[in-house]
């Protein structure tokens, strides 16, 4: 397969967020309890696999690659980091862990997708399906946090478009420079990783909560399951 079916490839997985974003701007607000319950399900979903992403994705591949001290550095770093971050935007009156989440997953992740096309198309594709699988709840619920930020639909739609690009720069990236450099590829994936795990536990895993309310949390479970099977299908 050419390089350019790898980059349509990785950012067709990229434009799923947009896809779950224009999905929230169709579902509108969450004005009844079903509607919350969806919300905070495709909340809680998104976190799942998150953490699946971290647990199956992102770590392993730190722990392949680097010895003990440098794998905990860099997954500290990435975690101290995104705590300065997310605190400034706070202090600021902003939230957008679950899109800063969303592109620290999609990134590495798609430098890997270039990596591993280069020595084996079909396992790039498979990747390049869990990547998308992802990409559609967070999308979903970072259109929803870009909206709580003020912004407007437009804004909010064209910032999701505009990460899509990310994919194709970042597999290419990979395909072209890092595919014999995977020391750098998982110094990359450990330091997302330590922010991804720092976000999710901050502030995505609070707002899956619902009062009163259990089935929603069981979209964690599903999202972590989907990570699971992916991991399994691309072993």
């Amino acid at each position: 397969m050419s390089v350019y079916v790898m980059l349509a490839i990785a950012w067709g997985a990229g434009l799923m967020a947009l896809f779950g974003g224009f999905l929230a701007h169709l579902e509108g607000n969450a004005n009844t309890v079903v509607k919350r319950e969806f919300v905070h399900g495709i909340t809680a979903f998104g976190g799942g696999i998150l953490l699946a992403a971290v647990a199956f994705a992102l770590v392993p591949e730190g722990m392949k690659e680097l010895n003990a001290w440098q794998l905990t550095g860099l997954f500290a770093a990435g975690g101290v980091t995104f705590c300065l971050i997310d605190a400034w935007l706070q202090n600021n009156e902003g939230n957008v862990a679950q899109f800063m989440a969303m592109v620290l997953d999609f990134v590495p992740e798609a430098i890997s997708l270039g990596a591993v096309f280069a020595a084996n198309p079909k396992m790039g594709i498979l990747l390049a399906i869990f990547i998308a699988a992802q990409n559609f709840p967070e999308g979903f619920n970072a259109y929803r946090e870009l909206k709580a930020a003020k912004l407007t639909t437009k804004t909010a739609l064209f910032g999701l478009l505009g990460v899509s690009f990310f994919g194709p720069l970042a597999a290419i990236m990979g395909y072209w420079w890092l595919s014999d450099s995977p020391h750098i590829t998982a110094s990359i994936m450990s330091f997302a990783a330590g922010g991804i795990l720092y976000l999710v536990f901050q502030d995505i895993a609070p707002e899956a909560k619902m009062r009163r309310h259990w089935v929603p949390a069981l979209g964690a479970v599903l999202g972590f399951i989907l990570g699971m099977l992916s991991k399994q299908l691309l072993s």
